[in-house]
């Protein structure tokens, strides 16, 4: 009388998908980091109640001894307008300003106005209040 089944249930627990899943998160979290660049320069940045993450293609940073940077690049006020201008051509791009707070406003609104007038969109960087 042979009532044994023919199908065994093996009781093991195989690790790959587990081991799958974990690598894609891994994936997801170093792509979505990359997103979040800081500024080449320190700077302190002013508060703000709605601190939006956003898309940097162009950053400009005025530091508070008033030291300037085009993505990492240190240049002087005057060169700041060719700058953007090479690297905004033929297209409308994105400029992220990081001014330190104890810079005067005249710096941010006359950088302001070189992306504005070569049709970037330009956005501030700001700190969440704390």
């Amino acid at each position: 009388m042979g009532l044994q089944s023919k199908h065994k249930v093996d009781a093991a627990f195989s690790m790959s998908s587990m081991t799958d899943i974990i690598f894609l998160l891994l994936i997801f979290f170093m792509l979505t980091s990359s997103f979040i660049t800081p500024s080449g320069l320190p700077v302190n940045l002013p508060s703000s109640e709605t601190s939006d993450i956003i898309m940097q293609e162009v950053t400009v940073t005025v530091t508070k001894d008033l030291k300037f940077s085009v993505n990492d690049r240190v240049v002087s006020r005057d060169q700041i307008k060719s700058e953007l201008t090479t690297l905004l051509k033929e297209k409308k791009g994105q400029v992220v300003l990081h001014i330190d707070k104890q810079v005067p406003v005249e710096y941010l609104v006359e950088i302001g106005g070189i992306a504005a007038s070569l049709e970037a969109n330009v956005s501030i960087a700001t700190q969440p209040y704390k």
